[in-house]
C-alpha cells in the first residue's frame, strides 16, 4: 500500500474550508490515500464584498440571511485578500494576514503538497515559492528558519499570478515545484491570459485544460488524473483532455460566483 500523501486545500475567494470540501467530495472519494486538509482563509467578508446576489455565490448563503452568515465563523464566506478596485490589484489588504498564518499552520502540520482553485490557487503558487526561497520574505521565517520543507508538488486551478510587490521576488526569474496548472476553456473569471502569467513564471509546469468554465473539473477522467499526479507528478500520465469530453459536463460547483455579462466579468477579476 502507498503512503498517504497529505495536501493542503486553499479555496476560492467567497467561500470557505466546508464549502470547498463538499465541492471536491467526488475528488476526495477518488484518493483514499490522500488526505485533504482544507483551511479557511483568516479574512472574513463583509456583506458588502459580496459583490454578486447571494443566490450566486458557491455558498449556501440566501439573500435575507447573508448579514447571519457572515457574522458566524462558522459559516463565514472569506478571501485570502481583498484588491483595492483603483489600484489595479496592486493593493492585496489582507495577503500578509493569509501568509502568516498559513506560515503557523506549515510550522505545525507537514504536506507533501498544495491544491489551491482561482485566489486559493494564486496564492498556492505563492506558497509554494516561498518554501522554496523563505528569506525573500522574512516575516514568514520561524526562528531564521524556514517553517516547512518546500512541497513536492503545486495543483493550481484557475490560478493567476499575484500583482503584489511583496511577492514579486518570489517569481523573479520563477520558481520551480512541480506544478499542475489547470485552466477552463471558457473560463471568463480567470481567462487564459491572466493564467499564463502564473504559467511563465513556473519552471516545472504541467498544463491542461478542460472544456468548461471556472470550476475544477469532476468527470472520472480527471478526477483519476489530479489524484494519479499527485501521487507522482514526474509520472507520464495521459491528458484528461485526450478523452471524449461533454460540453453539458456540471460544474464541481467550486466555483467563485458566476453570472454572465460584462459587469460580472470586470467586477470578478477586480475581486481577484
Amino acid at each position: 500500500m502507498s503512503a498517504i500523501k497529505r495536501v493542503l486545500v486553499l479555496h476560492g475567494y467567497s467561500q470557505n474550508a466546508a464549502i470547498f470540501s463538499k465541492r471536491l467530495a467526488a475528488l476526495r472519494k477518488e484518493s483514499k490515500d490522500i488526505d485533504y486538509v482544507f483551511v479557511n482563509a483568516p479574512l472574513i467578508l463583509l456583506p458588502t464584498d459580496l459583490f454578486t446576489s447571494p443566490q450566486s455565490l458557491d455558498s449556501e448563503a440566501s439573500g435575507s440571511g447573508i448579514v447571519d452568515t457572515q457574522s458566524n465563523p462558522e459559516t463565514a464566506l472569506r478571501g485570502w485578500w481583498k484588491t483595492q478596485k483603483d489600484k489595479d490589484r496592486a493593493n492585496t489588504s489582507g495577503l500578509k494576514e493569509s501568509i502568516l498564518f498559513l506560515r503557523d499552520v506549515l510550522k505545525e502540520q507537514k504536506f507533501d503538497g498544495v491544491f489551491g482553485f482561482s485566489q486559493g490557487a494564486g496564492l498556492a503558487a505563492v506558497l509554494a515559492a516561498l518554501l522554496e526561497r523563505p528569506h525573500l520574505y522574512p516575516d514568514f521565517l520561524v526562528d531564521g528558519k524556514s517553517p516547512h520543507p518546500p512541497f513536492q508538488f503545486c495543483v493550481a486551478v484557475s490560478g493567476f499570478k499575484l500583482k503584489d510587490p511583496s511577492c514579486d521576488a518570489l517569481f523573479t526569474p520563477s520558481y520551480s515545484t512541480p506544478t499542475l496548472h489547470v485552466l477552463g476553456k471558457t473560463d471568463v473569471v480567470v481567462i487564459e491570459e491572466r493564467a499564463r502569467q502564473l504559467i511563465a513564471v513556473s519552471a516545472n509546469a504541467r498544463v491542461e485544460e478542460h472544456e468548461g468554465g471556472h470550476f475544477v473539473p469532476s468527470k472520472g477522467t480527471w478526477r483519476k488524473f489530479l489524484v494519479n499526479w499527485m501521487k507522482d507528478p514526474s509520472a507520464p500520465l495521459p491528458s484528461p483532455s485526450a478523452a471524449s469530453v461533454s460540453q453539458s459536463e456540471p460544474p464541481s460547483g467550486t466555483s467563485t460566483p458566476a453570472i454572465g455579462g460584462a459587469d460580472y466579468k470586470n467586477a470578478v477579476q477586480m475581486k481577484l
